[in-house]
């Protein structure tokens, strides 16, 4: 039993000791190799093609709006054609509509009485109130898009809310809002790609 108790500990320092002397490769260079690829794939690419986000109206119509928005950001060329895209653009979305209730009111009454000794007795009062009620409906879009190479990784993806701006609807806000997030991570990939040079 001695003898096999000192072979288990001989056979784990010898293990030890060469694992010692491989170098081991740094955890990082993977992470790193693969975010270069993927920066590269999305800084070179062309031509989008916008997946359908799903066959509600909501989803036709924040699809077309996501569209219009990157066509408008002269970034990337809008395809039809899903075979001649560089990137394709997958999405899910989410609108909650809810309405609240707002009422103020107010109310003011003034009385007065009066009596004699004699008997008499007087009383007046009188009052006023005021009360106003509206219902504000209120839309909150939530979005989830990604954009995925047609071998099937996944370049860049970003999730997006709004309850709409002054101007404009909360589909065409939550989009614009995509379309900038996308814009601003471009520059700084574009950055990072010219500080490297």
């Amino acid at each position: 039993m001695v003898v096999l108790t000192r072979c288990a500990i001989a056979l784990g320092l010898s293990a030890a000791a060469i694992a010692a002397q491989q170098p081991a490769a740094p955890a990082n260079a993977s992470v790193g190799s693969i975010d270069a690829e993927l920066a590269q794939k999305l800084l070179s690419a062309k031509r989008v093609f916008v997946d359908s986000f799903g066959e509600s109206a909501l989803d036709k119509t924040l699809a077309a709006t996501v569209s219009d928005a990157i066509r408008d950001s002269r970034r990337f060329i809008v395809t039809e054609n899903r075979e001649k895209a560089d990137l394709i653009l997958k999405g899910a979305a989410l609108e909650k509509t809810s309405q609240e209730l707002h009422s103020i009111g107010s109310a003011t009454s003034v009385a007065g009485a009066s009596g004699s000794t004699s008997g008499g007795f007087g009383a007046h009062a009188a009052g006023i109130d005021d009360a106003q009620s509206s219902t504000e409906t209120i839309n909150d879009v939530r979005i989830a898009v990604r954009l995925v190479t047609p071998d099937g990784d996944v370049a860049w993806s970003t999730t997006q809310e709004s309850r709409g701006g002054k101007y404009r609807s909360a589909t065409a806000d939550v989009a614009d809002k995509v379309v900038k997030e996308l814009a601003r991570e471009l520059d700084r990939l574009s950055k990072a790609k010219t500080e490297v040079k």
